[in-house]
């Protein structure tokens, strides 16, 4: 995650403590993109153990990272505000006790609730982490330590997807929140001892009302997409959800012009090169995420394969996404953003429909391969995109910007495939998965022929010390 205020700060010397609060702060945020994924494989088992129908199966996924990107511009607020240390605490600390209550669930209400809270906790941790970093280090030790960060958000889904099913074979699916407990409690211990704290960098002025807007709204239009699978997408719930959210969001538009000290700075989305970066950050996450529900769900409920057997099917998928990585830096360098930007995006084309075309395991995992090294493509077309072709002054709030939509789009694409596979997920049949893996497909292709227009020509530098994961 980028925090959207990076100031230089010049300590005379270097902390001595840098290298292990880095550990520290890594694993901490290893766990936050590691509760993106590792409850997916774990999806039946929860539906099964709490009884909970489709719609509360998805909002067990959605909420976390409703929140999570939601208010994530708010956490980095905060930290300029309060101070980056105490909110990474407060945050670890929320995300904790959210984990607990998780873990402990005997009721959809209460998973919900303590996904909304490992989400908020989440929120506040990430931008005050990467803040604390960006303070510890500096120079060539500062990109190295960036780098590092950046690299945890392939390492999170790879090892999500198999520690969910090796926790949820095993010890059972509360273990995959449980296992958050001691590892948190041991950084929150030692934390403290390495990072002293920092003074405010900014006034206290906070935007609360700003947050507050635009995270529900991105909740009514979530509620109306996840309700239409149950009552139609004309009924009066959701065309009202629907409306309310896009009210909601001219709403917060307005409240960010007024505001002394806005949330975003709304008026850099019509930045083309942040406006093309936003949009390839939220299909790029709607398409992965909503492949990844869709595999977990196909492979167990209509195929009857094991959890334990799921979580080691994706590991080349997990694979993938790590070479796609590293060579989209190299395709971006030679053709540009654009290019790579409309390949990774026709790729994920290609891999979402290869599961509604072809049956068997193979074609499934196959085609989620495919799909995720293409959106790992997008997502670094994404980051070079919106940081590439502005000022150095404006990178910080861009860099914010599109982390805040890449959260964001993991909840509407799961929601969307959510309500379009809805009688296969409740019955256990193929029904209704084809039509929503095309409903992928066909997404990703009209993003592709959207970025021949909106992300710019030529080839970008990405600033030093920005990283988006």
């Amino acid at each position: 995650m980028t925090h959207p205020h990076l100031e230089e700060r010049h300590e005379t010397s270097p902390d001595p403590r840098r290298w292990s609060a880095l550990v520290l702060l890594c694993v901490a945020q290893f766990m936050l993109i590691l509760d993106v994924t590792v409850i997916n494989v774990a999806l039946p088992s929860i539906g099964s153990a709490l009884h909970l129908d489709r719609a509360w199966l998805t909002w067990a996924v959605t909420s976390y990272t409703l929140c999570f990107g939601g208010l994530m511009l708010l956490g980095g607020r905060l930290g300029d505000a309060y101070g980056s240390r105490r909110m990474l605490l407060t945050g670890l600390s929320m995300f904790v006790v959210a984990s607990l209550i998780t873990g402990l669930a005997t009721s959809g209400p209460v998973l919900i609730g303590g996904r909304l809270a490992q989400g908020i906790g989440a929120a506040l941790l990430s931008p005050s982490a990467l803040a604390t970093i960006t303070r510890l280090f500096r120079g060539a030790e500062r990109n190295k330590a960036l780098g590092t960060w950046a690299a945890l958000g392939g390492a999170g889904f790879a090892a999500g997807a198999l520690l969910g099913g090796v926790l949820t074979a095993g010890p059972g699916w509360r273990w995959i929140f449980f296992i958050n407990v001691p590892v948190g409690l041991a950084v929150l211990a030692l934390l403290p001892r390495l990072v002293a704290a920092a003074p405010p960098a900014h006034g206290r002025r906070v935007d609360l009302p700003g947050a507050i807007v635009v995270t529900a709204s991105t909740g009514a239009l979530i509620y109306g997409l996840v309700n239409a699978g149950d009552v139609g997408w004309g009924s009066a719930v959701t065309m009202l959800s629907l409306g309310g959210a896009l009210a909601g969001y001219a709403v917060f538009g307005l409240i960010e012009r007024r505001a002394v000290a806005p949330l975003m700075d709304v008026r850099i989305l019509a930045r083309r090169p942040v406006a093309a970066g936003a949009f390839l950050m939220l299909i790029g996450t709607a398409l992965l995420l909503a492949m990844v529900f869709l595999g977990s769900l196909f492979l167990q409920r209509v195929q009857g394969l094991s959890a334990l057997v799921t979580g080691v099917l994706f590991v080349p998928v997990a694979l993938v996404t790590g070479v796609a990585g590293h060579l989209a830096g190299h395709l971006i360098g030679r053709h540009g953003a654009r290019a790579a930007a409309c390949t990774g995006l026709l790729l994920a084309a290609v891999g979402a429909a290869l599961p509604a075309l072809l049956d068997g395991t193979a074609w499934i995992i196959t085609g989620l391969a495919i799909g995720s090294g293409g959106v790992v493509l997008a997502f670094v077309s994404a980051t070079t995109t919106a940081l590439g072709f502005i000022s150095h002054r404006e990178a910080g709030i861009a860099s914010g910007i599109v982390n805040t939509f890449h959260e964001v789009g993991g909840s509407i694409g799961v929601a969307v495939v959510s309500t379009i596979a809805s009688a296969g997920i409740e019955t256990g049949s193929p029904a209704g998965f084809g039509p929503a893996f095309v409903t992928a497909a066909a997404g990703a292709i009209v993003a592709a022929l959207l970025c021949l227009v909106l992300v710019p020509a030529g080839k970008a530098h990405l600033p030093a010390g920005v990283h988006v994961h």
